[in-house]
């Protein structure tokens, strides 16, 4: 297998094109165990592709939240990238801001089903889902990347 152009795993597809919460679908993989390690919170400038899937102006900020999440072992199993334009965040996604090592679905999918557009690419970290949400008005990216640690705990269960 190339790193360049890998081959997706069979058992890893139906992570990536699943709908609904990633959060609920771990946490069911695991057992009942799921947590979020953030790693960085910060603004920073949008990057044009991400504005322009989101029809945003790319001069604007946006607040990003890094973070690791955890299933049933020790190593993480997901690297998640979340991209919140400033123009959402000053309505009801503001609480996303906030919400510290509480997991995003928590709030996204609680009494809801937002719109939600997917593609699927491969980092040099691994598969990966990026899923542009729009909810309550708001439009804003979720980034999802599997790392090798959760193909290797599917490939066993």
């Amino acid at each position: 297998m190339s790193k360049s152009n890998p081959i997706m795993p069979a058992k890893l597809k139906p992570w990536l094109y699943a709908s609904g919460s990633l959060t609920q679908q771990l946490t069911e993989l695991a057992g009942g165990q799921f947590r979020v390690q953030p790693v960085q919170e910060s603004f920073q400038k949008l990057l044009l592709n991400d504005a322009k899937w989101m029809q945003m102006p790319f001069q604007h900020g946006a607040w990003v939240r890094e973070s690791y999440l955890y299933g049933c072992e020790a190593a993480p199993w997901v690297k998640a990238k979340s991209i919140f334009p400033v123009l959402s965040l000053k309505k009801r996604a503001r609480i996303f801001k906030h919400i510290g090592s509480r997991p995003i679905g928590w709030y996204l999918f609680q009494r809801t089903n937002p719109k939600c557009e997917r593609r699927v690419i491969w980092l040099e970290e691994g598969w990966t889902r990026q899923s542009c949400y729009t909810w309550h008005g708001c439009k804003f990216i979720v980034q999802e990347t599997f790392l090798a640690t959760f193909e290797d705990y599917i490939q066993k269960s």
